[in-house]
């Protein structure tokens, strides 16, 4: 039974009134929408491709093809998955446009500067070790670690997300954290 309670988790930031907006067709509604979301979007679009030029071109393609489509949406409260799970079938395209453009990643994107005073040296080994960690990850390995620890999206997200049941999302981040604490140790 879905309770209020389970809506307002579903949404996290989200008013259930701008999507309902949206997706009876207005324009202002779906752009509030879309800037409690970019940034979201980003982070995960970045750490999946590996590139800011490509990020922001899967997070364009993601607006753009969930402006079109927001009135086929069934249930409201289903936005935030909804919206994640054209980001991940975008990433996929982008990867295998990537995959067939170049050989390798650069991962020296991943990162911004430094906090001042940090021990710089030592923060730029620990971004460029967990960077590669990442990378060596599966694609979909890589997407369950930044929804569940980047972003904080429960294991039912996920698996609403991927279309895969909450107990294969669980045991999937369960060995790559494990399998990041092995690469990283």
């Amino acid at each position: 039974m879905v309770t209020t309670e389970t809506v307002v988790e579903t949404l996290a930031n989200f008013d259930l009134q701008l999507v309902r907006q949206a997706k009876a067709g207005d324009k202002e509604s779906f752009t509030q929408l879309y800037e409690q979301m970019a940034a979201e979007l980003y982070k995960v679009a970045l750490f999946t491709v590996g590139s800011s030029f490509d990020a922001e071109d899967v997070v364009s393609d993601t607006f753009l093809e969930a402006y079109k489509g927001i009135h086929s949406l069934r249930d409201e409260g289903s936005f935030r998955p909804w919206i994640m799970r054209i980001l991940h079938i975008r990433c996929k395209r982008k990867i295998r446009e990537i995959i067939g453009r170049k050989s390798g990643q650069d991962i020296d994107e991943f990162y911004d500067l430094p906090a001042p005073g940090a021990a710089v040296e030592e923060l730029i080994e620990q971004r460029t070790a967990v960077g590669k960690a990442m990378q060596a990850l599966s694609y979909e390995e890589r997407l369950i670690v930044t929804l569940s620890v980047l972003e904080g999206y429960t294991i039912r997200e996920i698996a609403q997300v991927l279309g895969h049941p909450q107990g294969t999302v669980s045991s999937k981040l369960h060995r790559t954290l494990a399998k990041l604490r092995k690469a990283l140790s």
